[in-house]
């Protein structure tokens, strides 16, 4: 028996799971209460992804023998992967109880806090583990993302960096270190970071996802270029899966109720939920049938509204991507949307298994997904005039007569309490957009502005600029172009969104960034009585200020050069009577336009799955 044991554990480690598998079950005939055995096949399970198993198999092992910390400690895998926490979190302490000089456990335990939010217990995790084991290089990897998410980006690095030494070959810490230099700015560096993790595995699609991201916001990239990149993910991740494509047994009945299935790991308190949450809350129900594919680690207010509408609710956190296909052609989804594309948690490889006859990308992500599994993607033709963006996407292309987005302006959004302009000293400008989105190109023309005008002032706010190492990237670019330190004010991450919204009210002028355009930024200055100066640049990512601003009326603010953009600030700046005016009624303009119409919003857009349905009904007689 021993020697059977001995030799499943050789295949096993070798990765010969069905040798190893083989032995395992031929023990437990044997001696059906062999803990060791059913632990091991449990481990096994969990590495296939089946977590369900999992848990029972390790179970039935601690059952039979309670005293072996690891089995405690893979159980809490196992719950972790299944998103149960609170149970991953029971497993480990008791693990470590039993063996309290244990760094696997505490580093696992430290992954359980850092997804239920509770951050400073899993940095207390994380510092026990390196305590234990100094060259730990993964506890260093995970504590450098929770420095990451609290905004503390050289701390991030620098331990990034220490797992990088310690492995070099650590293709994890390559992208992790890469999301970090993207977050201070640092493009070029980021972008080598990525590849040389896809270098080390080229099957890492979500660090290829990465990569795509880093691109969006480069201005020496031009969309020809990166239409091409996406193409490339395509055939490298998606391109293989054709085969597993089955034919869709869909009811081919013209007029009857439609399934729509929306995917995201963003039902929560996302830019993401601020323009879909009307989508999901005011969809007929006669007509349309809605489920909502959540791929969400932590639920939050938000998450938790979202459930409580009329929707059918699906967790897929924890299922593999072809679990989730199978899931969602189970359920028989005639139209399936992408809310994510190449961004963090997407599923984009579940989207080229093609579950559903109809898949459609929208808001998640400004640019092509690349993949031929998606048909269609919804936009406006401000965002994408005809016949100058066609060229750019796999998808075809599906202009909204109006506004291709929904605000939905929070509840909790303040009265706009501004200073008036009239009897303001100076004019402060200000920009709530991502660090990234902050090119050199763009530090150039912000510069500009406030070397012609003296006395003005500008706000950056955004979770990294918290970080010393970051502030100072940036005030040494603003240093460069002839702007002192003292004129820029960096905020960080504010918990509070009343708080951040109401930070608006001391800003007079936004600035939009450029080549890669705020959104929901933009959407909040407005709804605060802040206008925002917008460029207009060639394709989607660059125009999503077009279509905000052209919605609401306020063209006058959309610049068609640098130059332009250079005039546009200064001009309202100089002219405050026509800047009080502005504030003044911007949250009116929002109220009164196309881009907060929620009720137009949805007939038109289930007009187009209607139309949808009935193209691939034709299409699918052909065949």
């Amino acid at each position: 028996m021993n020697n059977n044991i001995k030799t499943a554990v050789r295949y096993h480690q070798a990765g010969q799971f069905q040798q190893a598998e083989s032995l395992y079950n031929q023990i437990l005939q044997e001696d059906p209460g062999h803990a060791d055995a059913l632990h091991l096949l449990g481990v096994i399970a969990r590495q296939r992804g089946e977590y369900d198993l999992a848990v029972e198999l390790i179970t039935k092992a601690i059952a039979k023998n309670s005293s072996v910390f690891i089995y405690h400690n893979n159980l809490g895998n196992a719950f972790k992967d299944l998103g149960r926490l609170d149970d991953a979190v029971e497993c480990y302490e008791k693990a470590l109880r039993l063996r309290p000089n244990f760094p696997e456990a505490y580093n696992n335990l430290g992954n359980a806090f850092k997804d239920l939010g509770e951050l400073d217990s899993a940095v207390e995790c994380y510092e026990e583990a390196l305590h234990l084991k100094p060259d730990y290089a993964a506890a260093h990897l995970n504590l450098g993302f929770v420095l990451r998410t609290c905004g503390k980006l050289d701390a991030a690095i620098d331990r990034y960096s220490k797992a990088l030494r310690l492995k070099p070959d650590f293709a994890e810490a390559f992208n992790n270190l890469g999301n970090a230099l993207k977050d201070q700015g640092r493009l070029v560096e980021a972008r080598e970071c990525f590849k040389k993790a896809l270098q080390l595995k080229p099957e890492f699609a979500h660090v290829h996802s990465n990569l795509l991201l880093s691109l969006n916001y480069s201005h020496t990239i031009d969309p020809g270029q990166l239409f091409s990149h996406h193409k490339q993910w395509h055939a490298q991740h998606a391109a293989p899966l054709a085969t597993t494509i089955l034919p869709h047994l869909n009811s081919r009945l013209q007029d009857r109720r439609l399934k729509i299935g929306y995917v995201s790991p963003d039902f929560r308190m996302h830019s993401v939920a601020y323009f879909i949450e009307s989508v999901l809350t005011l969809h007929a129900r006669t007509a349309f049938e809605i489920f909502c594919y959540s791929d969400l680690v932590r639920s939050d207010s938000a998450t938790h509204r979202l459930k409580n509408l009329e929707a059918h609710w699906r967790d897929i956190f924890g299922m593999s991507d072809e679990q989730a296909a199978t899931l969602i052609r189970d359920d028989q989804i005639d139209i399936l949307m992408d809310l994510a594309g190449h961004t963090s948690g997407n599923r984009m490889l579940l989207f080229a298994r093609k579950p559903a006859p109809i898949q459609i990308t929208y808001i998640g992500y400004p640019s092509s997904t690349g993949l031929s599994t998606i048909d269609y993607r919804i936009t406006d033709s401000w965002a994408d005039p005809p016949g100058q963006t066609e060229q750019f996407y796999t998808e075809e292309l599906v202009r909204l007569p109006q506004s291709f987005l929904c605000y939905k302006p929070p509840e909790y959004a303040s009265e706009i309490r501004k200073q008036s302009v009239l009897e303001a000293d100076d004019i402060t400008f200000g920009s709530f957009n991502h660090r990234a989105k902050i090119t050199p190109i763009v530090v150039k023309l912000w510069s500009e502005i406030l070397t012609s005008l003296p006395n003005a002032k500008l706000v950056l706010k955004y979770r990294s600029l918290s970080d010393n190492g970051t502030q100072n990237l940036l005030l040494e670019m603003f240093l460069k172009n002839g702007v002192f330190p003292e004129r820029i004010k960096f905020v960080g991450h504010i918990p509070s969104p009343i708080g951040h919204l109401e930070l608006y009210n001391s800003i007079d002028i936004g600035l939009d960034t450029f080549p890669y355009n705020g959104t929901t930024t933009t959407c909040e200055a407005m709804w605060m009585g802040t206008p925002v100066i917008v460029l207009s640049g060639q394709n989607h990512i660059s125009r999503v200020g077009v279509s905000l601003l052209s919605n609401i009326g306020l063209t006058e603010l959309i610049a068609e050069s640098t130059e332009d953009y250079l005039e546009k600030a200064i001009k309202l700046a100089g002219d405050l009577k026509r800047l009080h005016k502005l504030q003044a009624g911007l949250r009116d303009m929002m109220s009164r336009s196309s881009l907060t119409d929620d009720h137009q919003f949805i007939h038109v857009l289930e007009d187009v799955y209607r139309k949808m349905w009935l193209s691939w009904l034709s299409e699918d007689k052909k065949e």
